[in-house]
């Protein structure tokens, strides 16, 4: 097919220009990629559009895969790995042809792979790529039965003892091996790629008596996507902990390690925890992407409010700057950001992690190895005496811990940590009961933030709504609030996986520690009166900074309370920004 065809037909129906093709075939030259691609990466055209011109110049039939019911009958006769490493999608069978979809009209080489494995003709409809990625997902998670619904049909049905092949010479990932050999590590591999084409922070598997349940965190929540056989457990476990590095032998004690993967054209670091449990070994896996720390300061979802006061922290000299919140609402990217926009030839900067998570260029990172009694306050202990500009403390975790990072403070270096407390005021209390004496709280300590992570609705399907007065009435907000938003909500399409939600942002809440705030701290005044004159001083809960994120439709007053609960104080009217 002649890229302009498709092109010439979308330019006569009047979805791009010509000038916006050229745009496109610019931008396909010089990243190497298609002008379909191309198209739709600058919104130019959806990728819908493109794909029925696509099929409109190839003389084929075009579907829409949200409008077609796939029977059971014909998902059966495709194993769902096939499905899956091939992204298509088995139609309907036409006679004694079956009819798949494609997203490539011209892949002869995996159609005629399918008439080998199928052992039937093959008739090729198009789809878009995406809404074949997500109908896979849908058509074979609802199929009832054991074989059906696993992630790799072929695997379950075949019986192989998957210990004997993961300690084979070859289990070892070479990209050598004949990975036909030892299918526990196409089941891996697979597993990861799908997570990380799903954009899943983690990947849970999970022993119970009769099955494995796997599941994916995808934008903070929970997905579960396959229940594998039981038996197939020991060499999931043994294969990650080959990868790992991580001795196969031991069962019984907690077992950390890291694997570096490549998918695509990412590379990926793996951070592996495994558990035992009764019913055998857990392991989560997290994936570490780099991009994620990338962004700068500006895209953290601040209010510009909150913006200009963390700015102005971080170019402070000396003093503690404290990010609180539960594991996983993005403190490690909040102090990753604020160390990228430190990090010049001109300062030092060393920090203490356990584990270093992301590695970063131009930062001396010190990892925290307790076997060998390199914990937190040692390596603080050593690397003042490496003359840093900026410490970054990986966590608060003891007194000694804080006392050493409080001492760094007050000697001239700008200290970062982090807590694990509900909200900014908490961290006061939690220092003071680890141990930390009020008046060095007080002196060390410049402001805390405490932030969550909310997800935004999908711009692909977003569509105004207005939320019912009861929920108005229960949410807080003034009429003069409600009166100015713009509330949004997503309906689901292929884009966000059916959610209506698609990408995390942070809601923040920021305590500056000054004069009358050290008086208090000083004094043992109770949190919730240092919360109500920080309140009164312009602090803005993680609730109503929330409130303004779903004002400005970006999010959703429940995805709100999911992460946030409303205080007393933001009953009042100062508790949410006007």
């Amino acid at each position: 097919m002649a890229v302009d065809t498709f092109v010439k037909i979308l330019v006569k129906h009047k979805i791009i220009t010509k000038e916006q093709f050229n745009d496109a075939d610019q931008l396909a030259r010089k990243n190497n990629r298609t002008v379909a691609e191309a198209l739709v990466e600058l919104d130019y055209a959806s990728e819908q559009d493109v794909m029925k011109a696509i099929a409109a110049a190839n003389g084929m039939e075009y579907v829409n895969l949200k409008k077609v019911e796939i029977p059971t009958t014909a998902v059966e006769l495709m194993p769902e790995s096939t499905a899956r490493e091939n992204t298509v999608l088995p139609l309907e069978m036409d006679g004694d042809t079956l009819k798949v979809v494609m997203s490539e009209p011209g892949d002869v080489e995996t159609v005629d792979n399918l008439k080998f494995i199928l052992n039937r003709n093959v008739k090729v409809v198009l789809a878009t790529r995406s809404s074949i990625i997500a109908a896979i997902s849908n058509v074979y998670g609802q199929i009832e039965g054991e074989s059906a619904d696993s992630m790799l049909q072929e695997f379950t049905d075949t019986k192989i003892d998957f210990t004997e092949t993961v300690d084979d010479e070859n289990a070892d990932g070479d990209e050598d091996s004949d990975e036909n050999s030892a299918p526990i590590v196409r089941l891996v591999k697979m597993m990861i790629t799908e997570a990380v084409q799903l954009r899943a922070s983690d990947i849970h598997v999970e022993p119970f008596e009769d099955r494995v349940r796997i599941r994916y965190r995808i934008d903070g929540v929970l997905r579960e996507r396959d229940r594998l056989p039981r038996r197939q457990l020991g060499a999931i476990i043994s294969r990650v902990k080959i990868l790992a590095s991580i001795d196969i032998a031991e069962r019984r004690r907690p077992q950390d390690g890291r694997i570096k993967v490549n998918v695509g054209e990412k590379e990926l670091d793996l951070r592996v925890s495994i558990i035992p449990t009764n019913n055998g070994q857990s392991a989560v896996l997290r994936l570490l992407d780099k991009d994620n720390i990338k962004v700068g300061v500006r895209q953290l979802g601040f209010s510009e409010h909150t913006f200009q006061k963390f700015q102005n922290l971080i170019k402070r000299p000396n003093g503690i700057i404290l990010v609180t919140g539960p594991t996983g609402s993005g403190k490690t990217t909040t102090l990753y950001a604020a160390l990228n926009s430190l990090n010049r030839p001109d300062r030092k900067i060393i920090t203490a992690e356990d584990p270093v998570e992301y590695y970063l260029p131009g930062i001396n990172q010190v990892e925290v190895r307790h076997n060998i009694g390199l914990d937190f306050a040692r390596i603080i202990r050593a690397m003042l005496r490496q003359a840093p500009n900026v410490i970054l403390v990986g966590e608060m975790r003891d007194a000694e811990t804080a006392s050493m990072g409080i001492q760094a403070s007050l000697t001239g270096h700008l200290v970062f940590s982090t807590l694990h407390t509900n909200d900014a005021p908490t961290a006061i209390t939690r220092m003071v009961d680890m141990g930390v004496p009020g008046y060095l709280v007080a002196s060390s300590v410049v402001a805390i933030l405490a932030q969550r992570l909310v997800r935004t609705i999908c711009k692909k399907c977003r569509t105004k709504f207005t939320p019912t007065e009861a929920v108005l009435k229960d949410s807080g907000l003034s009429q003069e609030q409600i009166a100015r938003a713009k509330f949004m909500r997503g309906k689901g399409c292929n884009h966000c996986g059916n959610t209506g939600f698609r990408g995390r942002m942070g809601i923040h809440e920021i305590l500056m520690i000054d004069a009358k705030v050290r008086e208090m701290i000083f004094s043992n005044t109770p949190v919730n009166e240092i919360r109500e004159y920080a309140m009164a001083n312009g602090m803005v809960t993680l609730y109503g900074d929330g409130l303004e994120k779903v004002i400005d439709g970006f999010t959703t007053i429940d995805e709100i309370y999911r992460v946030a609960k409303r205080t007393e104080q933001d009953a009042s009217e100062e508790a949410i920004p006007m």
